[in-house]
């Protein structure tokens, strides 16, 4: 295994704390930096991994985390630091291909989950969506790496993504129990580990079946979430859903961009 030092690397690859110290002179969508010190406290908690500080997963964690902050809380695509802005695509399930342009509009929310009788995104813009999730889980719905099958430059890992359901998702009760989907995602990243693309895998039903298997409320029927933060405390964040069964190779293939940075210790791996 080559040996790394995470702190050495691009800002990119950091901490998702670190990456938000340096981060400056930012267009923040709800005018400030995002407070993640809660979803912190709950990762510390609840995590089923403890990946080593300079691993491939602890690296790949921190990249999507990056980017899952970018996509919740930055309006202007050139300010992302995370992707190629002009190259980058994401697509779901192998569904339509995404520019940033859309993340930057739609949000996370619209184009993982789409349109499923549950969830409408035709019906939903950034701030209904997020609203409707943040309602749901009030303490966060929190996102880390299970597993990491291949290095840089195609990188192939398992994730999981929880939290508990406390409260309404649209008129549907809170079952108080926690909702865990496990997925797989797909990530090509230039020599300097910014993304180019992403592809992800998961059962949105079956997440979505779980928000409303409490039942409607009455009519009079109030449902009070808990403590909920403003802004919302978001975990990538961040959020990749479900089960899928196996890997797909990458559609997309974009031509590597020439930056000037150093590279990723971890693309000369064997895959």
């Amino acid at each position: 295994m080559t040996q790394i030092n995470i702190e050495n690397l691009p800002l990119w690859v950091q901490n998702r704390d670190v990456v938000l110290k340096h981060n400056t002179n930012v267009t923040w969508r709800y005018g400030q930096q995002p407070d993640y010190t809660r979803s912190n406290e709950n990762l510390a908690k609840e995590s089923l991994r403890n990946h080593p500080a300079n691993s491939l997963e602890t690296l790949v964690q921190n990249l999507v985390r990056t980017f899952d902050v970018e996509a919740n809380f930055k309006t202007n695509p050139q300010e992302w630091i995370s992707v190629v802005q002009d190259k980058f695509r994401m697509s779901t399930n192998g569904g339509t291909s995404y520019k940033l342009e859309d993340l930057v509009q739609s949000g996370t929310y619209k184009l993982l989950i789409g349109n499923t009788p549950n969830y409408k995104a035709t019906e939903e813009d950034f701030e209904s969506s997020t609203h409707l999730f943040h309602t749901a889980f009030p303490q966060g719905f929190l996102w880390e790496v299970l597993e990491v099958y291949s290095a840089p430059p195609t990188i192939a890992f398992k994730w999981r993504h929880w939290g508990h359901f406390q409260g309404n998702y649209k008129d549907y009760i809170p079952t108080g129990q926690m909702i865990e989907v496990i997925g797989t995602s797909i990530v090509q990243v230039t020599e300097n580990c910014k993304i180019l693309s992403l592809e992800h895998y998961y059962d949105n039903g079956k997440f979505l079946n779980q928000l409303t298997s409490g039942g409607k409320t009455g009519t009079d029927t109030k449902q009070q979430t808990l403590t909920p933060e403003t802004p919302p405390s978001s975990s990538w964040q961040q959020t990749f859903l479900g089960f899928f069964k196996r890997l797909l190779p990458s559609k997309f293939k974009p031509t590597s961009a020439n930056l000037a940075v150093s590279g990723c210790p971890f693309a000369a791996l064997l895959r």
